[in-house]
């Protein structure tokens, strides 16, 4: 009988540890796949950026800001992802325009870079 027990408890611990490992090399490839995204859509747009005038940078944030607040509305990860990347290019664009106010602007930067899809969607499922 302990023979029996001690060979299901060591399948239990096997089956937990073959689950985890699954969960976290998923979340490692999204994670991965998320990065070489964001890295497209920056790529694509910082020149556009760079450009942009503070009223059209005030109206893609406030647009940005609208869509993701409202909860009949649910981003698609492109366009939330072209959204939090642009808003951080144009943080490249104030650090050159002001430079004693660069590392906030990295700052900056590196939040709107470590916004994540998945974050947004739970924060939508939690306001239904």
């Amino acid at each position: 009988m302990k023979m029996k027990k001690s060979t299901f408890t060591s399948a239990v611990i096997l089956f937990f540890m073959l689950v985890c490992s699954t969960l976290y090399a998923q979340e490692k490839q999204t994670k991965l796949q998320d990065s070489t995204l964001k890295d497209s859509i920056y790529n694509a747009n910082k020149k556009k950026v760079y450009n942009f005038s503070l009223k059209e940078f005030d109206q893609l944030f406030f647009e940005f800001s609208d869509k993701k607040a409202n909860p009949d509305h649910i981003l698609t990860k492109m366009k939330f992802y072209t959204y939090t990347i642009k808003i951080a290019a144009f943080s490249d664009r104030l650090a050159i325009l002001y430079p004693d106010q660069k590392e906030v602007a990295n700052a900056n930067k590196i939040k709107w870079f470590a916004e994540n899809y998945e974050d947004y969607l739970l924060s939508k499922a939690s306001h239904k």
